[in-house]
């Protein structure tokens, strides 16, 4: 397992009973986590002090419940990038922490080339990845099918000190997008993809991931140049492994661009048992030379 190790401002507490204890800065916040199945005693005394709580409702979705008033939001830091937090009404905050550990990987394999480094992100979210790859030096094709989560990933870069960056922001359907890009000629030298297990683009597609992320791989592989750096594929749906996903990655990416493959859980470190909570796979595709580098960004 590959482990975001790094942050100061974001710690998992504890675990338990269907749920994750989280410092978000200044903040402690309880959330539902469908990875804890396990029931030890509660001995964080946080458990009884959070700011915040969000209950799952039987019925679908669900809402927070708060103890102290909060701000509307607040910002974090990770290194040299600075995220806004936001208690949101799907239980999520802005931010999946667990994936500093790909941002390490990303920002290094960019700042290591002597080339300019063009990166296309898919299913962007709020943008940390689009954060850490301007960061180092790349420029990004910021795509979401989301007005506001596209938005968000603008104040996130403002944060950062990257307003004036390379960075295309697109609100769009995903497969829709990558489509008109390889009739338009373009091409990337990185794709990163975060694709939701499900969800609607903004025409009201539906988007399934178990039927739908193989065409959207063989088509996506067309927008990669001559000389690709990286392919990273996130996924958080438990029906699909990391071995599934490296084995899409091998038919699809791996074939055309001779380079390894590997996957592997992510996950964050907690801090009261010292045992680390998976947070989904990725799966990636590295050149050759670049082959062993994820294994050092822990």
């Amino acid at each position: 397992m590959r482990v975001a190790s790094h942050w100061s401002d974001y710690t998992v507490l504890d675990t338990a009973h269907g749920e994750k204890l989280e410092r978000w800065k200044d903040t402690v916040l309880i959330r539902p986590d469908p990875q804890v199945i396990w029931d030890p005693p509660k001995k964080n005394p946080l458990w009884g002090k959070a700011d915040g709580r969000y209950f799952r409702s039987d019925k679908g979705g669900g809402k927070w419940e708060f103890y102290r008033k909060l701000p509307e939001s607040w910002t974090i830091t990770y290194g040299a990038l600075r995220f806004k937090i936001a208690p949101t009404g799907f239980k999520h905050t802005g931010l999946f922490p667990e994936q500093a550990v790909n941002w390490d990987l990303f920002s290094r394999l960019i700042s290591e080339e002597n080339r300019p480094i063009s990166v296309l992100n898919l299913f962007a979210y709020t943008g940390g990845a689009t954060a850490a790859c301007l960061s180092a030096g790349a420029s990004v094709c910021h795509v979401d099918a989301s007005k506001g989560m596209v938005s968000w990933a603008k104040e996130n870069a403002a944060l950062s000190g990257l307003s004036d960056a390379p960075v295309r922001w697109i609100v769009d359907d995903c497969e829709k997008f990558v489509a008109r890009e390889i009739k338009r000629g373009r091409r990337y030298d990185a794709v990163i993809m975060d694709p939701p297990s499900y969800g609607r683009g903004p025409g009201g597609e539906v988007w399934k991931l178990e039927e739908k992320i193989y065409s959207l791989l063989e088509l996506t592989a067309n927008v990669l140049s001559d000389d690709p750096l990286f392919f990273a594929l996130n996924s958080y749906t438990t029906g699909l492994s990391a071995s599934v996903m490296a084995y899409l990655l091998e038919l699809t990416i791996n074939r055309r661009f001779l380079g390894a493959v590997t996957a592997d859980e992510i996950g964050l470190p907690v801090k009261e048992t010292g045992l680390t909570l998976p947070c989904g796979s990725t799966a990636l595709w590295l050149r050759k030379k670049d082959a062993g580098k994820e294994k050092s960004d822990e």
